[in-house]
């Protein structure tokens, strides 16, 4: 007797268009972050502009977790949590924002993009050598075609003097990589949602030394300065991470993971778009040797630690922005 496989119901096709529509939503959002960032210039410094954009998604992420838990939300009391959530925060949520936003004082939003997206290989990389889950062939042979890739941007961006930015994007890529791998342990204590929540708070308080320069700027800052801050925060952070969080839960982690290669082309099309600007030839070329050598060392095994891109948040839940 032949098996029947189940025959999808209207529940379960709303369910995949719900889930479909999260997706494109947080890619769509945190690729217009970049595009904010890029906007913003330097009417707001990068920390102070990085504690305008946490705060915003600290209250709002208050909002949803109060609704949601019905004013009862389910925070970690060991010590060991706390600290993970307050690591990670600090590494990523305020560490890897303060970074981005100095990058891209001198490179353009797309170019950002995609040296930001080897975030993956480097937590592949991290999973192998801190979580001793070895590290294979297809790993370093994605790592070596990314760093070709790297390099060819770096040279695309010397003749406009814009080292610095490239420099600055992949210290961006590696705090966001390290932030990724402290979040993993971190989920063992608390549930995305929570542990998102309270990164901001954290993320908020770590950069408070920088609210008087916050306020000094905000009252000099033109109007769409400050709009695009109050986004950020909002948008790319608090909506882009509940998004993402809702398609996790529906999905396969590892498979979610690739629509986040969409992020650095939808960021050069909205950077070309809005502002006018679009990544040298060179450092075209050279992100998608990047996206490449990504997609290789994806191949291998998927380690623990990466399964997803919560960006920003949740490691098997794993950002970027």
């Amino acid at each position: 007797m032949t098996a029947q496989l189940p025959v999808p119901t209207r529940a379960d096709s709303a369910n995949s268009v719900a889930t479909a529509a999260a997706v494109v939503t947080a890619v769509i959002l945190w690729a217009s972050a970049f595009v904010a960032i890029r906007d913003i210039g330097a009417a707001l410094g990068p920390a102070p502009l990085a504690l305008l954009r946490t705060a915003v998604a600290a209250v709002a992420l208050t909002v949803v977790v109060v609704v949601n838990s019905r004013g009862k939300p389910r925070i970690p009391r060991s010590p060991r949590a706390l600290g993970l959530i307050a690591g990670y925060a600090v590494v990523w949520l305020a560490g890897y924002t303060v970074a981005l936003n100095a990058s891209e004082r001198h490179v353009d939003a797309g170019t950002a993009a995609l040296l930001v997206n080897l975030a993956p290989l480097l937590v592949a990389f991290g999973a192998g050598v801190l979580l001793k889950e070895g590290i294979s062939r297809m790993l370093m042979l994605g790592a070596l075609v990314s760093l070709a890739g790297v390099g060819t941007i770096a040279v695309g961006n010397t003749a406009h003097r814009d080292v610095l930015g490239v420099l600055l994007a992949l210290v961006a890529a590696v705090l966001y990589a390290a932030g990724v791998l402290v979040q993993k342990a971190a989920l063992r204590y608390a549930d995305s949602l929570v542990t998102i929540w309270l990164g901001s708070i954290a993320a908020t308080i770590a950069l408070l030394p920088w609210a008087p320069q916050l306020v000094h700027q905000l009252a000099a800052a033109p109007p769409h300065a400050v709009i695009e801050g109050v986004y950020l925060g909002l948008f790319p952070t608090a909506i882009g991470f509940a998004a993402w969080s809702y398609a996790l839960s529906r999905t396969e982690a590892a498979r979610l993971t690739v629509s986040t290669y969409a992020v650095p082309a939808v960021s050069v099309l909205m950077s070309w778009l809005l502002l006018g600007e679009a990544p040298t030839a060179l450092a075209l070329i050279g992100g998608a040797v990047c996206l490449v050598g990504v997609a290789i060392s994806r191949r291998a095994r998927p380690p623990a630690a990466f399964s997803g891109l919560d960006r920003p948040v949740s490691a098997e839940s794993d950002g970027k922005l």
